[in-house]
Formats: structure tokens, sequence, C-alpha cells
């Protein structure tokens, strides 16, 4: 029995696709859980329709996301911390404060969103990579001065 699944089914597919299932299987575990439909002409044009909206939505989402990137990339964020004689810092420089001090000029980003490829230890200037989505990410300069 051909059948369009609305969720994704573990060792069967993904949403959208159109799979070939044993008729007793579809007919009394996916089609009353609400896992799939028959695939009649009505349903596959319906299928079509929405993959075609959600693609718009998705390119939609992309281009904010991009745009977002952008302005991110541009962003240079000033930090003062404490430091030994051998301009080492005390502690280190965390992903919790970059996004705080984004937060500051009014990014909004999650902490597990902000990837330091080694923890900054000393004074400087450094790149961090900020996913501002699926595929898409950001560089933020980061400067580390000495507080006096």
């Amino acid at each position: 029995m051909k059948v369009i699944l609305t969720e994704t089914v573990e060792s069967i597919g993904q949403i959208g696709d159109q799979v070939n299932v044993a008729p007793g299987y579809a007919r009394n575990f996916l089609l009353p859980k609400g896992l799939a439909m028959e695939a009649t002409g009505k349903n596959v044009r319906e299928l079509e329709h929405k993959k075609r909206l959600l693609a718009q939505k998705r390119e939609k989402l992309r281009q904010q996301m991009l745009s977002y990137a952008q302005k991110l990339n541009s962003v240079t964020i000033s930090m003062r911390r404490k430091v030994s004689e051998e301009n080492k810092l005390y502690g280190s420089v965390s992903a919790a404060d970059v996004a705080k001090a984004l937060e500051q000029q009014g990014f909004e980003t999650q902490r597990k969103d902000i990837v330091i490829e080694q923890p900054i230890r000393q004074l400087g200037e450094f790149s961090v990579s900020v996913r501002v989505g699926a595929q898409v990410s950001a560089t933020v300069r980061v400067v580390i001065e000495k507080e006096e």
C-alpha cells in the first residue's frame, strides 16, 4: 500500500516521503496514529503544495538569518579583565561572557550558539564564531583589554 508519511518514522522514511508498506501495517499502525495518509491523487497534490510553502518559508527564514549574521559580523566586543604581570587573565573569557556582552549590545544569542575554539586567557583581539541558524554563522571580534 502506498502512503505519504506525515511524521518521521524510524526505518521507513522522513516527513513527506511516499513509501510502500504492507497494507496491514498501514491500516493498523500508521493511519490510526496519524503517522501517514493514503497516497491518493488529492493527498499527493496537497503534499506538493505544502512542500512549496515550506520551501518558501525556509528561504525567507534563511534570508533573515543571513541579514542578522551580517549585522553580527560588524560587531566588536571590548572586555576589560584583570591580568597578572605576564599579561595573562585571571580566569578566562567564556561563551557566557560573550553572550552577555552581545545581549548588552542588543543581539539575542544563546551561550550554546557561541563557539570559542580555545579558551581566551590572554590580552588581545580574537575572532569568535556565532551560529545564527542552520548552516549560517557570523564572526564577532572580541577585544580583551587590561583593567586598570
